[in-house]
């Protein structure tokens, strides 16, 4: 008979309920809990203890500090803890008290580390190995990886430039004005200040935000959503060009043994890993639309209709990233470089590349260019219709051999063909560009340079 849902517990009750597969079926753990309930409330009580605490440093009270430090155990309930654990009223701090300052100052440990590494693999596989970059040019396996990495190194850069200008919202109070604050201590406003100051320190910021509404701006969300929209389009770029590569097999991302490609193909061994980052990507893209919304149309000091779509948006945005990183990790430490694929397909392309090498050499020894010229295209042109007319492998060089008119570079032409020469300074930019990401990363981590 056909599957009848019940409104029972366990395994039942998740099949009658949407889960984000975001959390589902791809975030880590570490990300997943940073946005769960249990973090969040863990943090609430965490706040309203620093706030306590700085409160009864400036002498204002003494009051209910060890139920405040019994709310740091919190681990287990999911709902607001019973309000006689809470502090009295005229403490209680806005929620946006917390925002998800916290939640951002976090990230560093979870998964910036995972940036620097992603293309690591492809750079030291055949790195200098020639790439064939279109009919015209050549670039290599190494320059291309690096192009990706200096990608993801701009993105690290712009990641730490937001957690490092990320301040504290800070003793603010319910507007922002500090009122309640300075009614507590009786119009002194040095304490007023020194509560913020001793809360923020607290919390491990370096700074607060000197001036805020109800919120924070929410310039700062347009700002963290946007650094990582564009890490998603690094990330697209990156696995586009990898499934671009796996179709011409010059290139495959890990391939487990027992993995199937398709149900109906048995022989196919789809990128699933790189078009999964590509989805992702898009998805991340687009979520930076959200906060520039919310900011242009907050009214006066804030209004309520940036609370729902922020839930959302942030956590999406921040999960999001957290999986096409990991995923590219994944890629990274298991692609696999196909020389020999990459040696057929120049070999079809490069006597038409070398027709000016070719050009030049007959130039030097006399010839007229003009000439060399037509005759190249004449014999070209014959090629290119073996190729193209009779699946047949390009015979430029044979032809060009056979001619009497190209007999004074008959012995350049194996150097005039070498695939080294058409990639200009490839090579040593790679290398250059890899001593200086060694010296930096060993700067910034030098117990990992070991």
């Amino acid at each position: 008979g056909c599957f009848k849902p019940t409104r029972g517990g366990g395994g039942a009750a998740i099949l009658l309920r949407y889960r984000s597969p975001l959390v589902s079926r791809y975030a880590s753990k570490e990300m997943a809990y940073n946005f769960s309930d249990q973090k969040k409330f863990q943090t609430w009580r965490r706040l309203w203890l620093y706030l306590a605490q700085a409160q009864r440093v400036i002498l204002l009270s003494k009051v209910t500090i060890n139920r405040l430090g019994g709310c740091e155990r919190f681990n287990q309930n999911k709902q607001m803890a019973d309000v006689t654990s809470t502090p009295p009223k005229n403490w209680f701090p806005t929620m946006d008290f917390l925002e998800n300052n916290f939640v951002v100052k976090e990230l560093k440990k979870i998964y910036m580390p995972l940036l620097p590494g992603c293309p690591s693999r492809p750079l030291c596989v055949e790195m200098m190995y020639p790439f064939l970059h279109r009919p015209a040019q050549l670039t290599t396996v190494g320059k291309r990886s690096c192009l990706w990495l200096q990608d993801l190194c701009m993105d690290l850069c712009n990641l730490e430039r937001v957690r490092n200008d990320l301040r504290f919202r800070g003793v603010k109070g319910t507007t922002g004005t500090q009122a309640s604050f300075l009614q507590l201590f009786d119009g002194n406003h040095e304490k007023v200040e020194e509560l913020d100051r001793l809360v923020t320190i607290m919390a491990n910021f370096k700074r607060a935000y000197i001036v805020t509404g109800q919120t924070y701006s929410r310039k700062i969300d347009v700002e963290v959503i946007s650094v990582l929209a564009s890490l998603g389009a690094t990330v697209h770029k990156i696995c586009t060009d990898i499934r671009l590569l796996a179709s011409m097999k010059e290139l495959e991302e890990p391939f487990e043994k027992d993995q199937i490609g398709s149900s109906a193909m048995p022989y196919k061994r789809n990128p699933m890993r790189s078009e999964r980052c590509c989805s992702l990507a898009r998805h991340l893209i687009t979520l930076v639309m959200n906060p520039l919304q919310t900011a242009s149309v907050q009214w006066f000091e804030r209004t309520l209709d940036d609370s729902a779509n922020r839930r959302i948006c942030l956590a999406e945005a921040f999960l999001t990233a957290d999986i096409v990183l990991g995923t590219l990790q994944n890629i990274s430490e298991g692609l696999v470089v196909y020389p020999k694929v990459i040696e057929r397909r120049i070999l079809q392309e490069l006597p038409f590349m070398a027709t000016e090498n070719v050009i030049m050499a007959m130039v030097k020894n006399g010839g007229n260019r003009q000439d060399c010229h037509e005759h190249i295209r004449e014999l070209s042109q014959q090629a290119a219709a073996v190729v193209k007319q009779h699946g047949g492998d390009n015979d430029l060089i044979l032809r060009i051999q056979s001619d009497s008119y190209f007999a004074p570079i008959h012995s350049q032409l194996d150097q005039l063909l070498d695939p080294k020469s058409f990639i200009g300074r490839a090579p040593q930019q790679v290398s250059f560009f890899l001593l200086l990401l060694f010296i930096f990363s060993a700067a910034e981590n030098p117990q990992n340079m070991e």
